[in-house]
């Protein structure tokens, strides 16, 4: 869905009283302290819910919803994945790009050569890396480094890369 970003999946309940344990897919895990409201996405629709309660667990949020009040209506949600409006993203740094915004980009060397399309993004701890698909269905690894990484447009779907010796 345009507009929204995801930051969690739910993998489970936690308790009695309605809690989701959520796996983050944000890199500050904190980040939920200081939303209102999430969005989670079933099917095709996104439902509303205002944040009661954060908690953690290890590497895991723990989310109290409004209306969520039981383990038997948190489980209806299992699986799901929690979303965000773009307006209560985070402000990113220079050079930083959300992950949903670098799927379905073109790919090109400074060339002028086109190599194919964003299809994924991994984080490898060091650096992120891009994951193409070409016109012959190929996959192509590039990381994410300020050495490959040339120019990314985002308003037009548009990266070029330099490609290094051995890159491909």
């Amino acid at each position: 869905m345009e507009g929204y970003l995801e930051i969690g999946q739910i993998v489970n309940t936690n308790g009695l009283k309605g809690f989701l344990k959520v796996k983050p897919l944000t890199d500050d895990i904190t980040r939920f302290e200081k939303l209102k409201t999430i969005y989670i996405q079933k099917a095709k629709e996104l439902i509303g819910f205002k944040i009661q309660e954060v908690k953690y667990n290890k590497q895991s949020v723990l989310l109290k919803l409004e209306g969520i009040d039981d383990i038997t209506e948190a489980e209806k949600y299992k699986n799901f994945y929690i979303k965000i409006s773009k307006e209560n993203a985070v402000e990113l740094e220079k050079n930083s790009y959300f992950i949903v915004d670098i799927i379905g980009c073109q790919v090109y060397t400074d060339e002028n050569e086109y190599l194919g399309n964003v299809v994924d993004v991994f984080q490898t701890g060091s650096n992120d890396v891009y994951t193409l698909k070409n016109s012959e269905g190929k996959e192509i690894l590039i990381p994410a480094i300020k050495e490959v990484i040339k120019n990314v447009d985002i308003k037009n779907k548009k990266i070029v890369i330099h490609l290094m010796d051995g890159l491909i």
